[in-house]
């Protein structure tokens, strides 16, 4: 299969990409491997922790090693790698993306694939609130090596450090983004030589690369298997990551930072934190700060806090970009959007998102107050949305790929299974704390559900109310009201029917204005429409005329710069003399028939909390006129 050339509408990102494949694959390191890459501060950690008093201490080793070799191999490497990121939506990725591109295959657009995709999308943004609390606090934990007095400092130091990355999301990451892809270079060079060191300990710790003593660990220790699983998967979590940041900087780059650094330095990590420990049994609590020389202990906590710090920018700058889509595929509702850099379309800052997270964080940090707690409540979230992948991609590589059902399935099924049991291995934490991201998860599936409905039992009831659009501009031919200087445009959101601020306006100014544009804005199933493909318009009169303009789910909606583009097409307007017409809409509950009585509460509160249409498509203020109206759901 062919697939499209990465499209994008930053300059910055086509400069780099001019400008040769080792920047990009610089930047991926700091954006798409910052989780995946500081695993092993608590991965292999927790596993040896869940098979503490069990068997041979060198067999648990040999075991836990293999497991997370393989892990690595199979899921990103062979899973992701190979097949996922092929898999792009015109070079988008994502568990929406994917969702998109799945359901446009099927006749008939299939429900389920839409609920997969909320689910995919609702286990993210689970995920998202424990990666920045587990990291930050996992690289802090490293104090406890160095100086153990400062112990009671650990949970102040890493709320201290959350508060800030939170704070200053507001200013924009595109100055402390230029020195993410060094940091990360480093962080991985620093894991791959102090590994390498430390197999010198005991150089048959390598054999662990033979998968018969992954087996062999599995079918000996039945009783914790289970449990070491759902640690061992703490070093792949990350995966969905370079799939999620696909678009940013295309698969080439991605996957070349894998093989050429990160995939090898992370092996030599474990496997020089297998060696050391296997030399120094007393120092399984702690194996990633213990094996490094006292000299190095501090500037290792440093560059781990730095390290964990990146992870979670791009954890939380991920989040961003999911509910940006979600909103666009109206999934959610709208909320605001600033934009922190006047060339980087993709640097953004939600403030209701990003006082969720911090929220959640905190919250999170307080509760568990140390890594080995929050490892628990790791784990469901990351195995659920690469399940709902391997679904996906399933219908991808039959319906676009034109796979055999039979070459698919040899494919996904072992993959599938593979998820599934670590998905199985990681329910069992549920109670001790994996059911936060499962509730968090619960929580946006039950939001984007009521969101979705909502919108459909409001589109129902306004059709109902509805007066065709050539009705209305026929009746206006044959009988003008006075005509006024200037254009308006009406938004309306059906592309059929006359905009409700348009009847309203006659209603009550009883004038039209010598030129009225009717507007509709269509979100397209691909990232982002060319300019050449923008702009439908058709002329009824000479005072009306129909405008759709068509963003991708990844553009920003700004209308005034699409207008510029009609221009061309023999419109003629000035901007200074046009007014915008909106419907100011107060939704009110119904007492029988829609959703619940509470549901439809929830509906109403998230569309009274959504971003207004001024600001949603950067109409000018002063510009825009808003008419109200009531409607019960």
């Amino acid at each position: 299969m062919a697939h499209p050339q990465l499209r994008s509408e930053d300059p910055e990102l086509e400069r780099a990409t001019r400008s040769g494949l080792p920047s990009l694959v610089l930047a991926a390191l700091g954006v798409v491997y910052g989780d995946i890459g500081t695993s092993p501060l608590y991965a292999f950690r927790e596993a040896l922790r869940a098979t503490a008093g069990t068997g041979s201490h060198r067999d648990n080793v040999l075991g836990i090693l293999s497991l997370i070799v393989w892990a690595l191999t199979i899921v990103v490497t062979i899973k992701y790698v190979t097949f996922v990121l092929k898999a792009d939506n015109r070079g988008e990725g994502g568990t929406l993306s994917l969702m998109t591109l799945a359901r446009e295959s099927l006749v008939g657009r299939p429900v389920w694939v839409l609920v997969l995709g909320v689910a995919g999308a609702s286990l993210f943004l689970g995920d998202a609130i424990i990666t920045p609390a587990i990291s930050v606090l996992s690289a802090v934990e490293g104090i406890q090596v160095v100086a153990p007095g400062l112990s009671a400092w650990i949970v102040p130091l890493t709320l201290t450090i959350i508060a800030l990355l939170f704070f200053v999301q507001r200013f924009g990451t595109g100055g402390v983004a230029a020195v993410f892809g060094p940091v990360m270079a480093l962080w991985f060079l620093v894991l791959g030589v102090s590994g390498a060191i430390h197999i010198l300990d005991d150089p048959a710790v390598l054999w662990a690369v033979d998968p018969v003593h992954a087996l062999r660990y599995a079918t000996s220790n039945a009783g914790t298997t289970i449990t070491v699983l759902g640690a061992v998967f703490l070093a792949v979590t990350g995966a969905e990551a370079l799939y999620v940041d696909l678009g940013h900087f295309g698969r080439k780059p991605i996957v070349t930072a894998w093989f050429i650094l990160v995939f090898p330095c992370l092996l030599l990590n474990y496997f020089g934190q297998g060696a050391f420990v296997l030399s120094n049994p007393e120092m399984a609590t702690h194996p990633f700060f213990g094996m490094h020389p006292d000299w190095a202990k501090i500037p290792m906590v440093c560059l781990a806090t730095a390290a964990t710090v990146i992870a979670s920018q791009a954890v939380i700058s991920g989040a961003y970009s999911l509910v940006r889509q979600a909103m666009h595929l109206n999934l959610l509702p709208r909320l605001q959007i600033l934009h922190t850099s006047e060339t980087h379309s993709g640097q953004i800052f939600m403030p209701q998102v990003n006082s969720f997270l911090f929220i959640f964080v905190v919250a999170l940090v307080l509760h568990f107050r140390n890594s080995s707690g929050l490892s628990a409540a790791y784990g469901i979230a990351v195995t659920g949305e690469m399940l709902i992948t391997s679904m996906l991609l399933y219908v991808v590589m039959l319906r676009i790929w034109s796979w055999s059902a039979a070459a698919a399935a040899a494919v996904v099924v072992p993959l599938f299974l593979i998820d599934a049991g670590f998905l199985a291995a990681n329910v069992a934490k549920f109670a001790d704390g994996g059911w936060v991201p499962v509730a968090v998860a619960c929580t946006m599936g039950l939001i984007m559900h009521t969101w979705m409905h909502g919108r459909r039992l409001l589109a129902a009831r306004t059709k109902t109310e509805e007066i065709p659009l050539s009705a209305i501009v026929d009746k206006l031919a044959n009988k003008r009201p006075l005509i006024v200087p200037g254009t308006a445009i009406f938004l309306a959101s059906d592309v059929e029917g006359a905009p409700t601020a348009l009847l309203h306006s006659l209603k009550h100014y009883k004038v039209l204005h010598e030129q009225n544009i009717i507007l509709s804005v269509v979100t397209a199933t691909t990232p982002f429409v060319p300019d050449e493909e923008k702009i439908f318009l058709v002329s009824f009169n000479p005072i009306f005329s129909r405008l759709v303009i068509t963003f991708g789910y990844m553009e920003t909606p700004n209308i005034p710069r699409a207008l510029a583009l009609v221009r061309k097409l023999g419109l003629k307007f000035d901007i200074m003399s046009t007014s915008f017409f909106l419907s100011r809409r107060t939704n009110l509950p119904s007492k029988k028939g829609g959703m619940p009585f509470w549901q439809d509460r929830l509906f109403i509160a998230l569309a009274q909390n959504a971003s207004n249409a001024t600001d949603y498509f950067g109409l000018p203020s002063g510009r825009v006129v808003e008419l109200g109206l009531q409607t019960v759901i």
